[in-house]
């Protein structure tokens, strides 16, 4: 596995200097472009000098010809650079997207989001199990650049799922692991836009559009708006041809086109501040809901995700040209002579106001699951990075057998694995072991693979088979002074959800880590046999970390409910050894003395 690692690896290294060597390809041919551009302009300076200094002949008529040519293909060289510029953000991000990859699996941290945001003490696991914010679950997994991946990626780390749902979704997750290498591109189509945009953009198409667009209805308007080119053309020829009265009558239509223009420019200005500069946007997104179109996809879940049978991506490309045309009122010259001459503005918001009432639905529904897509090809992602990875096993039975599990935030050469298995019937296992042995990070370990597996991604382990579970964990319990709450009152607030959990949902599976810190050790011990009690009677099945070697005993009144394991120490030279392996029984050697002597305290 270690080799296939390596090979992932280099793999990703040879795509980053083929984008390299891409992009300094494209950029050479830019600024060759720019160089031309500069040839075209003195060209065209020189025929200019040319025909002044000419006499009135033939040659004369060829020169005026002459000028007419570096005007085109100046015009030509601009569109072609402009589609380079394009191409080079383009590969500009893919390069980011490939440098991410082999980053992260070099220990590097993730550029995309880590989810702070998603982030809450109240939550029944998240918090405990590091599934939010700066070194979590989400931060190593998360390749979401839209606010609905991330969301939906949150979603499928913090909520219950079903036996049925989990299945669909890893033959999903497995189906995209296999076009991991057509992937990029989708998420390169995506990185490096601001998402508030594009949410600003589906709020717009959803609730706001349609209303914004009320005063093009008139038929009247579109009807002239329509016909308006043909009569400035006409007008001018007229001009020109017949008569120089009708230059005054061009100058009244153009008085009438701008007074027009201005009584409605704030219901204009309204429409195109919510998408002006957003072509490119839109032609990224465009991209990347062109490839989720092009693919054969074979799993159901996959295929619920489209609900239109028309090319989404060319409805989006309309959009984008829409924009495209209405951006050229940001030039103040050229806007200004389109309005004048055609009603531009006009003409845009009626192609948009058709746009919208034919293509809206499906692009708002497309858009949307562009965000379903980035989440399972985060997983997936995850899936071709960790080959020694499982997708587990999920049964309808009570079952949790796992060999060889590690947690997947500890990187692999310093990771240690452990095998566990639950009994046919649901036990309270009681874990005791010294400091800093391994009893937070395994309850941790099996926690966080737990929600992997309901997400329907790999877990880090060998093998795993379970079944669904309501996760509920007591790990990190914290004071609040804002909230005038004391350690000891929060950790009553956080047993009394899980007990409240644990009577609705039968299905809770509980992971606790020395309970009561914040009272007396009395009151501690026979919190914690009481509460230990309440989930034997409510034949939860739980896994209680603790230094109270009294709580071991209750195998005594329970030996077939309560199960004891334990992490211990090796003590050699006088040095402390942890080999971080669960054992079966309770332990036996602690380290306190140990510790204290370190600080210059002696026990007796």
């Amino acid at each position: 596995m270690q080799r296939q690692r390596e090979e992932i690896i280099d793999g990703y290294q040879k795509k980053i200097n083929e984008a390299t060597a891409d992009i300094d390809r494209t950029k050479k041919l830019i600024d060759q472009l720019s160089f031309l551009r500069i040839g075209l302009f003195l060209t065209e300076i020189l025929f200019f000098i040319l025909l002044l200094r000419s006499a009135d002949d033939s040659l004369r008529t060829l020169i005026q010809i002459c000028l007419v040519l570096p005007v085109i293909a100046f015009a030509i060289v601009v569109r072609r650079q402009s589609q380079l510029d394009r191409e080079i953000d383009y590969k500009k991000q893919l390069l980011w997207v490939y440098q991410n990859e082999w980053g992260i699996l070099q220990g590097t941290a993730n550029g995309y989001d880590h989810g702070k945001a998603f982030e809450s003490e109240q939550h029944p696991y998240t918090s405990d199990l590091d599934i939010f914010g700066a070194s979590s679950l989400f931060s190593l997994i998360n390749r979401c650049s839209t606010k609905t991946g991330n969301r939906l990626l949150a979603k499928n780390f913090a909520e219950k799922s079903t036996t049925d749902r989990i299945l669909h979704r890893q033959e999903a997750i497995k189906e995209i692991t296999h076009k991991i290498a057509e992937t990029y591109s989708f998420r390169a189509n995506l990185h490096g836009y601001n998402p508030d945009k594009i949410e600003q953009i589906k709020i717009q198409l959803k609730s706001q559009l349609g209303n914004q667009l009320g005063f093009v209805n008139g038929s009247f308007m579109r009807f002239y708006v329509k016909i308006v080119p043909y009569i400035s053309i006409a007008v001018i020829l007229a001009a020109l041809l017949v008569s120089s009265i009708f230059w005054k009558v061009l100058a009244i239509l153009v008085i009438i086109h701008i007074g027009w223009n201005v009584l409605l420019a704030s219901k204009i200005n309204k429409v195109f501040y919510s998408f002006g500069g957003s072509s490119n946007l839109l032609n990224g997104y465009a991209s990347a809901i062109l490839w989720t179109e092009s693919q054969n996809w074979k799993s159901s879940y996959t295929l619920s995700l489209f609900d239109s049978e028309i090319p989404v991506n060319k409805e989006i490309k309309g959009l984008t040209k829409i924009i495209e045309n209405f951006d050229a009122r940001l030039n103040i010259i050229v806007g200004g002579v389109l309005n004048a001459l055609l009603l531009w503005d006009l003409k845009c918001c009626i192609n948009l106001d058709n746009w919208y009432k034919s293509s809206s639905k499906h692009v708002i529904a497309a858009l949307d699951h562009l965000g379903d897509f980035e989440e399972l090809i985060s997983l997936a992602t995850t899936a071709y990075n960790q080959p020694d990875w499982v997708f587990p096993i999920i049964t309808d039975q009570f079952e949790l057998v796992t060999t060889q599990i590690g947690h997947p935030l500890i990187h692999e050469q310093v990771r240690v694995n452990n095998d566990f298995r639950v009994e046919v019937k649901p036990t309270v296992d009681i874990v005791t072991g010294s400091n800093m042995a391994g009893k937070s990070t395994f309850l941790r370990t099996l926690g966080i693979n737990m929600v992997l597996a309901y997400a329907g991604a790999p877990v880090c382990a060998k093998t795993m088979q379970l079944a669904v579970f309501s996760i509920n964990t007591y790990m990190r319990i914290k004071d609040s002074l804002n909230e005038s709450t004391s350690t000891f009152k929060a950790e009553l607030n956080r047993l009394k959800m899980i007990l409240d959990n644990v009577v609705k949902d039968k299905d809770t599976f509980v992971l606790i880590d020395e309970m009561l810190r914040g009272t007396n050790s009395r009151d501690k011990y026979l919190g914690s046999k009481v509460f230990i009690q309440k989930l034997i009677a409510e034949k939860t099945p739980a896994l209680f970390a603790t230094h109270d070697l009294q709580l071991a005993d209750l195998i005594i009144d329970h030996p077939e409910k309560v199960r004891n394991f334990h992490f211990d120490i090796q003590i050699a030279d006088g040095e402390m050894r942890f080999d971080y392996l669960l054992k079966q029984g309770p332990c036996k050697t602690f380290n306190a003395a140990i510790l204290l002597k370190e600080i210059g305290l002696t026990l007796n």
